[in-house]
Order: C-alpha cells, then structure tokens, then sequence
C-alpha cells in the first residue's frame, strides 16, 4: 500500500466554512491541486453556488473560495491507500482540526465532501466542538453517481454559512 499525505489547508482568517474532504485522490496528489481529477465536480459545484463558470488556474480556485470567505482542507492528514476510492484507506491519522478551529475562530460551520469524511471526523476527532455546525453532502467524487444537478442543489445550503 502507498503511503499518502494531505495538503496544507487552504484557509484564511475570513473564513466562514470550511469543506473536508477524506485525503486526495492520485490525480490531485500528482499535481499537487486539491481536486484535480477532472471528473470530480467540486469545482463546477462551488462555482455554480455563485452563479460563475470555473476559471482554469488553481491559483484563481483557490482564491475564489477565499474570497468568498470557504476553507478547504481534508480530514485525513496521512494514511496507506492504493489508488483514489476511500473504501481502500487503511490506518488513517487525523489531521489537527482542533488547533485549526482555535486559530480560525470566524469558522462556524463545517461540511463534510461526502459520507467519509465525516464518518472518519466523528471517529477521529469527534462532535465536540459545540459552536460548529455539522453539514454532510454528497460527495462531488465521480463514484458518487447522483447528477451533478441534485448535487449543487444539496450543495446550495452551504450558503447560509456565509453570510
């Protein structure tokens, strides 16, 4: 089994929300890009939340959540996993989101990118943190099969949190 490990969080002192992922798949690892497989929806979902069409650049995403005060990371900081499918994580350790949350006060709400992440958040981490809303949604991944328009429909109650 391979051993992978989690980017930093792409977060600022503005940010509102926060999604969790599990830990990225073996395209995003290979370029280093949250989300990079270009059949999972993620960003054709957080775009659509606003109204806009994707941009290209990673750069210009990652900006684009940040502007719009969301913060990405994943639960998972390390674990052995062959291929992309979260069934297939194995001896997974938990990222720090509890000195994150101390650090990131403004962040009130937490989503969860689909069933697994936040199955491993409550067994790892926990529910805690009181002053935190919980929000789980379908995951954006294409083994996730629910049409991309059902998705940005659950994915449109993440916009509460922002105001």
């Amino acid at each position: 089994m391979d051993s992978i490990k989690s980017f930093e969080p792409v977060i600022d002192g503005q940010s509102k929300i926060i999604i969790l992922g599990t830990i990225p798949g073996v395209q995003s690892l290979e370029k280093q890009q949250y989300y990079a497989n270009v059949r999972n929806q993620f960003w054709e979902i957080i775009f659509a939340l606003f109204g806009e069409i994707p941009c290209t650049g990673y750069t210009d995403k990652k900006l684009f959540l940040l502007h719009n005060n969301i913060a990405l990371w994943d639960v998972i900081d390390n674990c052995h996993r062959i291929g992309s499918l979260d069934s297939d994580i194995k001896n997974e350790k938990a990222n720090d989101l509890n000195t994150l949350f101390e650090n990131y006060p403004n962040i009130k709400a937490v989503v969860f990118n689909g069933q697994k992440a936040f199955k491993i958040f409550k067994k790892e981490i926990g529910l805690k943190v009181v002053d935190k809303r919980f929000i789980t949604l379908p995951s954006t991944s294409p083994a996730y099969t629910i049409s991309l328009d059902k998705k940005i429909e659950s994915w449109k109650g993440i916009l509460n949190d922002l105001l």
